[in-house]
């Protein structure tokens, strides 16, 4: 049994729409590439058609796994999210106590993380350390650099 993830509507629209071009397009292009490599003759020795078929097998292997996400996915309604304490799809402002820098993120399923945009895995260490908190406490974590301790400043929806 796959364990429920919970996403943003942005989230759960990309999931959607790469399940939906991996099982239209993707595999059009798959079997487009069988194709080929069948057409260039004998297949007990043609590695381009072996290659073709493990990507296929590869691409299959996906389609299943994102199915079996989308299938234990669950939307949330950020309006209805309690900014009194740190909870997935919260953005919270934090501060390391030791230097002074001030970071924001947000905490979001594995599959919705990209640093670059601020959107962390509810399943890091840091966002571990920040479930449950409320805007005061001081959460110390441990990341690869050692142990740093935070202040939550704000959180937000």
């Amino acid at each position: 049994m796959t364990e429920v993830t919970y996403y943003t509507q942005e989230g759960l629209d990309k999931l959607k729409e790469e399940v939906h071009y991996l099982t239209t397009t993707g595999r059009q292009l798959i079997s487009k590439a069988i194709a080929e490599a069948r057409d260039k003759g004998d297949l007990s020795e043609n590695a381009e058609y072996d290659a073709a078929k493990e990507a296929q097998g590869l691409h299959e292997a996906k389609i299943s796994k994102l199915k079996a996400t989308l299938a234990s996915a669950r939307l949330i309604d950020e309006s209805k999210l309690d900014t009194s304490k740190v909870l997935a799809l919260s953005i919270v402002k934090i501060k390391n106590v030791k230097n002074g820098a001030t970071m924001t993120y947000q905490l979001v399923a594995e599959s919705e993380a990209d640093m670059k945009s601020g959107k962390i895995s509810v399943k890091s260490p840091i966002a571990q350390g920040l479930l449950g908190k409320s805007v005061g406490d001081k959460a110390e974590i441990e990341v690869p650099a050692g142990k740093i301790e935070f202040e939550i400043l704000e959180i937000s929806r």
